[in-house]
């Protein structure tokens, strides 16, 4: 019986609503038992996919449905969840083959079945049945789903236990959990009530759990046994008041929202006003105070008013700066080149952003693995926060195997080796090599491998070394050396092959954690052929490259911005056989619409241009194309150009952007709807006077601790004569 006046440990029922990001999905791993069972066996893994997307989605559901974002949210999680119903039906309709592996494919699985086990004289066989319903007899489901996410027995129904006290003590064990889920979706006044064929399960009474034991035990090698979970919800439980205690010097007009956004009226959710706390003391040390903490938590739920009086008081501590930095390792990499990466100054105001920056900042060195940065539990004499850094080596040694597949560009296959400390100052050496099949622009075709020619396969080899920390400063040493062989169209729009070598030599200087410019020396020679001829080329000059990246994670970014400049100058003057001067201007941009980042908004745009030689005369590496994984997707890589006989020469000029929403459903998938599009002119000046290719389609995403793992499908919107209808591009990272 609920009594008023209780206080709920806010903390211990927070993470009950957060239970469905224990969800565990494996994907794409298929038992071959020969070839003719391979695509069969692919969509009962797809299929399978969908069902646990399924799950996750309504998991996903029921986590927001008390929460402030779900009115914003609820239409795009029915929507996807209509959509991967249609594709469950699809792939049930498409499993239907004579190969033996469609045939285990189960098409009423897809709906969820809860059939128990078989009726065993060894085990308990049992149906569990969960219902939450209003103060006015509604059925809740959002409920019900969590308190089936909560229960033990529902998750073991598929093992049920030897006899009838087994089965009573896993329906007893279940009753706290299930309370503490209910208290943490608001609703402080729910009553449980857990029956074996109507003799109730009590958590205290012997007598009572006797005999449902033994109730349960006469049905053993009868039937299954007849379980029922009833919940009566009662009223949801809101703020009635919200007191924040904390130094009103600090916020004279108040606390900002972004700050603290509870207010009364508010359902009193545990896990929001678990993330409530946390986002204040957030709002303190962003502010310059690293030692704030709550001092104290008042949270007392009036039953009878179904309401809760919320009181938090916050101690925000000294202000202070950063203090003394100390840097601490296994020692196979010199500490004092993780310090040319540490751009904190003692004295400089206190921020976890820059700290987060910090830790980014070492992570681009190749040999470091693990990074913590822990803080002081105190003040030093000056007033200021001493932070201690450690880090943790990589393997020094590493060797890679990719793969991608694009269906209008062929597949490749690729292999590195890197050595990531070759003289203990975190110098990496990386040699790569990738092949690839080549598409054929001479107007024939493969005709199986018979016919298949050295000349149809690409290949480039690149070898780099990079020596960090150059003498103790923010510069490092670049020295690279490339080697390459391709063929870019097909058949009906022609193309080029191109055969160079290049190797840059130049120093890289880091103004920051996140800006730097690049400046060196290169040398390259290249020979091209396309329809406007054979181009043999010498070029010696001077490249300079500035960046500019705030985003949070390298393969999948979901805030900041990036930018890019290159300019590339090659003269008559210094050995070229060309005056060529070439330029290019990137930037994206990820906007997260919520904290969880679950919802991204991201933008790409690029211009290029040249000046200087005629465009026949430059080699075709060097002139502008559009088109592909990179850049407009649903078309061949580099096939968006100006034409010449009906061919592509490519341009001097490039304006190509694309726009993604990556939504991530579950911890583990993403979609990402996308348009991209691009276009090429002759003239040195970016614009959309020739050919504008525009790209859409929906993207998969495998969310790995790695990266994700792409699978995009694109259809070109406007396509020309010899453009596909569609592509697939498979990869690792997200598109840009």
């Amino acid at each position: 019986m609920p009594v008023a006046g209780y206080k709920p440990d806010v903390k211990s029922i927070a993470g009950s609503v957060r239970r469905w990001r224990t969800i565990r999905m494996h994907l794409f791993r298929v038992d071959v038992a020969s070839a003719t069972s391979l695509a069969p066996a692919l969509v009962c893994r797809l299929v399978t996919f969908i069902r646990a997307a399924q799950g996750s989605i309504g998991a996903a559901q029921r986590c927001l449905a008390r929460s402030a974002r779900w009115q914003r949210q609820r239409y795009f999680v029915t929507t996807t969840r209509r959509g991967l119903r249609i594709g469950c039906s699809v792939a049930a309709i498409v499993s239907c083959s004579p190969s033996g592996s469609a045939h285990a494919f189960d098409f009423f699985g897809l709906l969820g079945s809860d059939d128990p086990p078989p009726v065993s004289a060894t085990t308990m066989p049992y149906r569990l049945v969960i219902e939450a319903r209003t103060d006015d007899g509604k059925e809740d489901s959002d409920a019900e789903q969590a308190l089936r996410d909560a229960s033990a027995t529902y998750r073991l129904r598929q093992e049920p236990p030897p006899d009838g006290d087994g089965l009573a003590r896993r329906l007893q064990a279940d009753i706290n959990p299930l309370l503490d889920t209910l208290w943490g979706l608001g609703h402080y006044n729910a009553e449980v009530d857990v029956t074996i064929d109507g003799v109730p399960v009590s958590s205290l009474d012997e007598t009572g759990f006797a005999a449902a034991a033994r109730q349960a035990d006469g049905f053993r090698n009868k039937s299954v046994v007849p379980i029922k979970v009833a919940v009566r919800l009662g009223r949801l439980f809101k703020l009635r008041t919200v007191d924040v205690d904390y130094p009103r010097d600090l916020a004279p007009q108040g606390l900002p929202r972004r700050a603290f956004g509870l207010k009364p009226g508010d359902p009193a959710v545990s896990a929001d006003l678990r993330a409530a706390q946390l986002k204040l003391i957030d709002w303190f040390r962003s502010n310059g105070h690293p030692l704030a903490k709550t001092a104290d938590v008042k949270a007392t739920v009036d039953h009878t008013a179904a309401a809760m009086d919320l009181r938090l008081r916050v101690d925000a501590g000294p202000k202070a700066g950063i203090g003394a930095v100390t840097i601490s390792g296994s020692g196979a990499v010199d500490p004092r080149v993780v310090a040319t990466h540490v751009y904190l100054k003692e004295g400089e105001p206190y921020s976890p952003e820059r700290l987060a920056l910090t830790k980014t900042s070492i992570a681009r060195i190749p040999a470091i693995g693990g990074i913590r940065i822990r803080e002081a539990d105190k003040l030093d004499a000056n007033g200021n926060l001493p932070v201690f850094i450690d880090v943790t080596e990589r393997p020094r040694h590493a060797v890679g195997l990719s793969a991608k597949y694009s269906t209008v560009d062929g597949p490749g296959v690729s292999g590195s080796y890197e050595d990531r400390n070759i003289f203990g100052g975190g110098e990496r050496l990386r040699l790569e090599a990738s092949v690839s099949l080549l598409q054929r622009v001479d107007g024939t075709s493969f005709g199986g491998s018979s016919n298949l020619h050295a000349s149809d396969l690409g290949a480039r080899f690149t070898g780099t070394f990079i020596k960090p920390g150059l003498f103790g400063t923010p510069n490092d040493l670049l020295i690279e050396a490339t080697a390459f062989r391709e063929r870019v169209g097909n058949n009906e729009l022609g193309g080029y092959t191109d055969d160079t070598v290049r190797g840059t030599i130049g120093v890289v200087h880091r103004f920051s954690e996140t800006a730097s410019l690049q400046g060196g020396l290169q040398v390259e020679q290249s020979r091209s052929q396309d329809v406007l001829g054979r181009v043999d080329a010498t070029l010696v000059g001077f490249t300079a490259t500035g960046r500019y990246d705030t985003t949070d994670n390298p393969l999948d970014p979901t805030r900041g911005v990036r930018l890019a400049a290159t300019v590339n100058a090659y003269s008559k003057l210094m050995g070229s056989t060309i005056d060529l001067i070439e330029g290019r201007v990137s930037g994206s941009a990820y906007y997260a619409l919520d904290e969880q980042a679950d919802y991204v908004l991201a933008g790409r745009l690029a211009l290029g241009s040249l000046g200087g030689a005629p465009l026949a005369d430059i080699p075709d590496s060097h002139r502008f194309f559009a088109g592909g994984g990179g850049s407009v997707r649903g078309y061949g890589f580099n096939t968006i150009s100006p034409m010449m006989f009906g061919q592509i020469t490519g341009g001097s000029s490039l304006i190509e952007g694309s726009a993604e929403v990556r939504v991530r459903i579950t911890p583990t998938i993403g979609l990402v709807p996308f348009l991209d599009f691009g276009s090429v002119s002759r003239s040195s000046l970016p614009g959309f006077g020739d050919y504008v290719g525009y790209g859409a389609g929906l993207g998969l995403r495998y969310l790995t601790p790695v990266g994700p793992i792409r699978l995009d499908v694109a259809t070109p919107l406007n396509p020309r004569p010899g453009d596909s209808r569609y592509a697939i591009y498979v990869s690792i990272g997200q598109a840009f």
